[in-house]
């Protein structure tokens, strides 16, 4: 098969190579999937880097969304069968023609999207539902703050909220970021490089509950921002990760800091996570309440390209690669 590895085990974006590789063989419990396109994220750029490796037993490969056909099943699979249109949630190994992956893991292609659309769900949509309805209990009438509100996570956290009956404010930084944001549907969507952020969310009364990309830089401005009981959920640091705390601010409006990462939790707990994404989620996605939009396409040889403009920052959504 076809697959991208970086040369030299971690390197810049022109490190990614097109390969030959033998095609993955499914275990036990798990399916292959023809990979028809693989959704690009930012983990991936920090693997490349060596800055994020692979959980024990991961492939190596980049990858860590994928959407396709079922191509064969191992022992015990009973959900899915041959030519079956999925997307899935991989540990790695996306980048690639065909990928093998815990069957349990896997979701149906919602009716009207393909294969590109439906790669661009699982990570983000796991990563918001896991932060922002589990760990944030989100609420409807609840007030939903996201950082980076332009990014993949972005901009399916927007969405998700907004089915989800709650109120959305979005910072990015410029105008025009900002703008797409609204147009996405926060109801209040702040320009990061303009104007006073801590007083126009205290202006719109204040968040319930914040999804942070950012870190270090937005730590004060997030302990501002929160209303009493608000819970604040770290899913990257793109800043830095040390950021100073007022324990005192934190025990007076009695709130809640938690933070997660999605790749190297247990089979069994993604499992869990997948099922209830399919529950609650795959109806809004199937609606069209939530359909993230796709910033760019790129093919699976030109991998380095859509390393490149995810580094760059200025997309409004997500980035794939076909296959």
């Amino acid at each position: 098969m076809r697959a991208i590895e970086i040369e030299g085990g971690k390197g810049p974006a022109e490190a990614l190579r097109l390969v030959d590789r033998p095609a993955p063989e499914p275990a036990a419990g798990q399916i292959r999937i023809r990979v028809r396109a693989a959704g690009v994220n930012r983990p991936d750029l920090l693997q490349r880097e060596g800055r994020y490796p692979p959980p024990p037993g991961a492939p190596d490969l980049l990858g860590l969304e994928v959407a396709g056909e079922v191509d064969a099943t191992g022992a015990g699979v009973d959900r899915w069968r041959g030519g079956d249109r999925v997307c899935a949630l991989l540990g790695g190994g996306g980048y690639a023609e065909y990928a093998v992956v815990d069957a349990r893991h896997a979701l149906p292609v919602p009716v009207g999207l393909d294969f590109v659309q439906a790669a661009a769900l699982p990570e983000t949509v796991c990563t918001v539902f896991a932060n922002v309805f589990e760990a944030g209990s989100l609420q409807a009438g609840e007030t939903l703050l996201v950082h980076g509100a332009t990014s993949g996570i972005g901009v399916t956290a927007i969405q998700m909220a907004k089915a989800a009956g709650a109120r959305v404010i979005a910072t990015s930084r410029g105008a025009a970021k900002a703008a797409a944001a609204a147009r996405l549907g926060a109801d209040l969507s702040l320009d990061a490089a303009a104007g006073d952020m801590a007083a126009a969310i205290a202006g719109f009364g204040g968040a319930d509950v914040v999804l942070d990309m950012v870190g270090a830089e937005y730590a004060r401005l997030n302990q501002e921002a929160l209303k009493p009981m608000g819970r604040w959920a770290v899913i990257a640091t793109l800043s830095g990760p040390r950021a100073e705390i007022d324990l005192a601010r934190l025990m007076m409006k009695r709130l809640v800091l938690t933070g997660s990462t999605l790749r190297a939790r247990p089979a069994d707990e993604k499992a869990r996570l997948i099922a209830a994404v399919e529950a609650r989620v795959w109806p809004w996605v199937a609606s069209g309440a939530v359909r993230p939009p796709v910033e760019a396409v790129f093919p699976l040889e030109q991998a380095a390209a859509a390393h490149l403009r995810l580094e760059a920052g200025g997309h409004v959504g997500k980035v794939v690669l076909t296959v």
